[in-house]
């Protein structure tokens, strides 16, 4: 018989192990030093992009074109228009992309990256902002930009020092510092975010409201008071959301009749064609206003331990129902 012991603590030391401890200890000490070498030079970073008409375009090459993809994909999720574009195409006709009203965020290590460095003229000639990122506060690209944000490492996490490993770390966390930086600046909320997220689940939970999601017209289930029970149950069935609302002589809301309740009923009457839906239903009944966001309608749900509830008005009449796999099936659970 084996015995499974990949959940055991470890019996003896790992290379594997320590060789990524070093690594993760490496890159987190690279972003450490940033916060210390922070200065007013990120102050007009931001202020340039605070002040953009257009967009931001984020550029660089190889390992640093990847992270910056990254952070023009963060910067436009958070409120600030930005997308990538690859330095080498820029020269080759894709620097129509950027007008006078763009702001420029270029990413270098070495700050000395030819197909980057190529872009400075043309930049100047068009006189779009500058702002670069770099490891060399000397370099050329440095100190052609109007803003240097310092992303420079001491060394690289790979063994070789050659790998960009701890570098291209600090520059994605230093892109996500000005990132954050600007949504704070910019007061960008929650339901900002959503709204570039119409897909996520975040979103969903914060734009969809009951009114999106509710049965109305012929699929809100209803009886008026005074409705034999058997009535109650044949709409219940119709419908088949478990329950259905019951209403006064003026369509008001008065109550609800739902399985929990019928469950009640026969535990406590033996016979059931002689009662009304008014003797045994529930009221005033569990409602929900139709301009609620629909993660609160789960809420309540749950709070009450129920499954469906009547959306009414202002003036108190049912205009909708909402069922909990009205929930599931929208994504907002």
């Amino acid at each position: 018989m084996t015995t499974d012991t990949s959940n055991a603590p470890d019996a003896e030391a790992s290379p594997l192990r320590d060789s990524a401890r070093r690594t993760l200890d490496v890159e987190q000490q690279a972003i450490a030093a940033l916060a210390q070498r922070l200065d007013h030079h990120f102050d007009r970073a931001c202020e340039l992009v605070l002040a953009c008409q257009g967009r931001v375009v984020v550029t660089g090459m190889g390992k640093s074109g990847h992270i910056a993809g990254k952070i023009a994909a963060t910067l436009a999720s958070t409120g600030t228009p930005a997308f990538f574009v690859h330095p080498g195409e820029a020269s080759h006709g894709d620097l129509g992309m950027i007008t006078p009203g763009d702001v420029v965020l270029a990413l270098s290590n070495s700050g000395e990256t030819g197909e980057v460095t190529a872009l400075l003229p043309l930049l100047k000639r068009l006189g779009t902002p500058l702002i670069s990122m770099t490891g060399r506060p000397g370099s050329t690209l440095a100190r052609h930009a109007d803003a240097h944000l310092d992303s420079g490492v001491t060394r690289e996490a790979c063994p070789l020092d050659l790998a960009p490993t701890a570098s291209t770390t600090a520059a994605l966390a230093l892109g996500d510092a000005l990132a954050v930086a600007l949504l704070e600046a910019r007061g960008f909320t929650a339901e900002d975010f959503a709204r570039s997220h119409p897909g996520g689940s975040l979103g969903k939970r914060l734009l969809l409201r009951v009114r999106d999601l509710m049965h109305e017209g012929s699929r809100l289930p209803r009886v008026p008071l005074g409705s034999p029970l058997r009535d109650a149950l044949l709409e219940i069935t119709r419908q088949g959301l478990g329950f259905t609302c019951v209403v006064d002589a003026d369509g008001c809301l008065a109550g609800v009749y739902t399985d929990g309740d019928l469950r009640r009923t026969l535990d406590h009457h033996g016979d059931l064609s002689a009662l009304r839906v008014d003797d045994v239903m529930t009221r005033p009944g569990k409602r929900i206003a139709p301009d609620v966001l629909a993660a609160e309608a789960v809420r309540m749900m749950e709070d009450n331990r129920i499954t469906a509830l009547a959306v009414v008005d202002e003036t108190g009449h049912p205009i909708g129902a909402l069922h909990m796999h009205d929930l599931l099936a929208s994504g907002v659970i």
